[in-house]
């Protein structure tokens, strides 16, 4: 049981949820995919545990042959017209395969940037530290700790049981933007210590685009000089946004002189900048589908009671699938 990479743009991986965690404190952030949510209903709509591994597909561009019978299911952004055996694939929900049968899938055009990609049972390659996620900066976990590339064989574990279809109903679909809004919480080094007071209203007010390097070490967003309640970072260096090394969050939002960097699945666990904010749990999802190079996007402000509440909103549709006969 296996599955054939006929084509593949760059940089698809294998990954699982949640990841390599239980790690950071020796440099290594957890992995895992970028866009959790779509992933994880993937893995609902085929029956497997929310942890089974599956695929992160950027931008699109993929052609597979599956060698074994069983589930698939695809969820992600729109417009890559995807196929299967030449007929139209739908996507949020399960469709039934065949030993031989070829997915394939066009270019993303959006709104949002990476499908992902699961089959009952799950990838079956071997875990490296606890997780089978690819951890592209540190090398490590997916197949030989790589993207795939034409020709890969990626084994698939036998299902738990038989194949049963289900869809995301329309309205618990996640919606996917061109300017998207974006929770966060203060971090250790907002105002009024560091940033000002009209630094962090400029901050949370301000329509910021997303660098055309953005990836899964972290989404740079266009530069921005900001005041800074201070004049320089004493023993930490010369430009206020410097600080002594210090752990980083994942989802935190770093400053490099002028420019707001939200950090990735694959980031940096420390170091000498700034963390004005977080992203919080319920929004870590939608920097897997923020486009590098055109996509803006918005921060807003909430309370750790809000964060909590919307955590629990969108874990909503992982129960709520709807089975189909």
């Amino acid at each position: 049981m296996s599955i054939e990479i006929i084509e593949a743009a760059e940089q698809i991986g294998v990954q699982d949820h949640p990841g390599r965690i239980g790690l950071q404190a020796h440099g290594l952030f957890p992995a895992g995919p970028l866009d959790n949510l779509a992933f994880r209903l993937a893995n609902a709509l085929v029956g497997n545990d929310p942890s089974a591994a599956g695929l992160e597909i950027p931008m699109g561009r993929f052609t597979i042959r599956v060698h074994f019978a069983g589930l698939v299911a695809l969820c992600g952004a729109d417009g890559a017209e995807p196929t299967i055996n030449d007929r139209p694939l739908p996507m949020w929900e399960s469709v039934a395969l065949e030993p031989g049968d070829v997915l394939a899938c066009g270019a993303v055009k959006g709104p949002g940037f990476r499908l992902y990609l699961a089959v009952s049972g799950g990838i079956d390659v071997p875990p490296v530290l606890g997780s089978r996620a690819l951890h592209t900066l540190g090398g490590i976990g997916g197949l030989d700790g790589r993207a795939l590339i034409r020709g890969d064989l990626l084994p698939v574990a036998s299902s738990a049981g038989p194949p049963r279809r289900r869809r995301v109903p329309q309205a618990l679909r996640p919606g996917y933007h061109r300017d998207w809004e974006i929770e966060v919480v203060r971090g250790p080094h907002a105002d009024p210590e560091f940033l000002t007071a009209a630094d962090w209203r400029e901050f949370t007010t301000a329509r910021w685009r997303v660098n055309v390097n953005a990836g899964r070490l972290g989404v740079p967003l266009n530069p921005h000089r900001f005041q800074w309640a201070r004049a320089g970072a004493g023993p930490a260096g010369d430009h206020p946004s410097n600080v002594l090394d210090a752990s980083y969050p994942l989802g935190g939002i770093i400053v490099n002189g002028d420019v707001p960097t939200i950090l990735g699945p694959d980031g940096p666990t420390s170091g000498g900048f700034t963390v004005i904010a977080t992203v919080v749990h319920a929004a870590l999802w939608k920097l897997g589908q923020l486009r590098p190079g055109a996509d803006t996007l918005r921060f807003r402000e909430v309370g750790l009671d809000e964060a909590d509440a919307l955590a629990r909103h969108v874990e909503f549709p992982l129960t709520h699938l709807e089975i189909l006969p």
